[in-house]
């Protein structure tokens, strides 16, 4: 067991973990850490508490300090340095007549380095961009290029659901998502049905999938033969929210509407399977 504290560097980003070094910090605490990337200023969102080895990586980096005044002064005049590095940078983009768009400028917490985020549909060769900005900026410099959900993450909006959107508002990584999950919600695979802003397959997709794998277990599927209180029958719909089945009964192959019928009203004789088309998949490769 360990003694840490989480600290927080971007207003919806990952929480590493820190050694307090004998503080007693609480929620909201400004605190000046070491990182990878050097000396950062970050925000306390987990309070002292014990964890596990297994939840740290060895050796915990320590508190240097609680943040001061001057510290807080600093990461605003650097807020406003950002503002002043994204114009330079722009027009140094549009001198080279490069293929990219920035996204956001960093700096660190010691101006040791300023980070340039930016994205692009291929490879860029921006050496002589970086060349450029060293002698701008007199510091080092780094350019690093993301992706669309990143993009999202930084810039914030609304979803269509219009609230803001969950990467920008509470998750702290982006989990997998696939076309897969959609199919097994029985959700339409039409691009503007299952994507968000970002262009990429909706992140909400995985909030509910654990409930409906688990209904998946015990429900049976579309293409299953199935016995029921009026006879044997071929399953033609589902709904797993309700537990209730459509089932087209061999003994009446003609009648129409098929019968419903709950789940515990029916035994499972052969189960179907959900499949994802080769139409489909290529249709919406590029969402995943």
């Amino acid at each position: 067991m360990a003694e840490v504290i989480g600290v927080r560097f971007k207003e919806v980003g990952k929480v590493y973990y820190f050694d307090p070094d004998g503080n007693s910090l609480n929620s909201g605490d400004m605190v000046i850490v070491e990182t990878a990337r050097g000396i950062e200023c970050g925000e306390v969102v987990t309070p002292n508490k014990e964890v596990g080895d297994d939840s740290i990586v060895r050796p915990l980096k320590k508190l240097i300090r609680i943040a001061t005044n001057q510290d807080l002064k600093v990461l605003e005049e650097n807020k406003e340095k950002q503002l002043q590095a994204f114009e330079i940078c722009e027009k140094k983009i549009a001198e080279h007549k490069l293929e990219m768009h920035l996204v956001d400028v960093e700096y660190t917490f010691d101006n040791s380095k300023i980070l340039f985020y930016f994205t692009a549909d291929g490879r860029v060769d921006f050496r002589m961009l970086v060349k450029d900005l060293a002698s701008v900026f007199r510091t080092r410099i780094e350019l690093r290029q993301i992706g669309v959900r990143d993009e999202a993450k930084m810039l914030g909006g609304l979803g269509i659901c219009g609230r803001p959107f969950c990467c920008n508002s509470f998750l702290g990584d982006f989990q997998p998502v696939s076309i897969k999950m959609a199919k097994e919600q029985g959700l339409s695979l039409s691009p503007s049905k299952i994507s968000g802003t970002c262009g990429r397959l909706m992140c909400c997709l995985k909030y509910e999938q654990e409930a409906y794998t688990d209904l998946l277990k015990t429900t049976p599927k579309i293409g299953a033969i199935v016995k029921t209180p009026d006879g044997s029958g071929l399953v033609v719909d589902v709904n797993l929210i309700t537990r209730t089945l459509k089932v087209k009964l061999d003994n009446t192959p003609h009648e129409a509407p098929a019968h419903t019928y709950n789940v515990k009203q029916v035994k499972l004789v052969k189960d179907g399977y959900i499949k994802v088309d080769k139409k489909d998949i290529e249709q919406l490769k590029g969402l995943e």
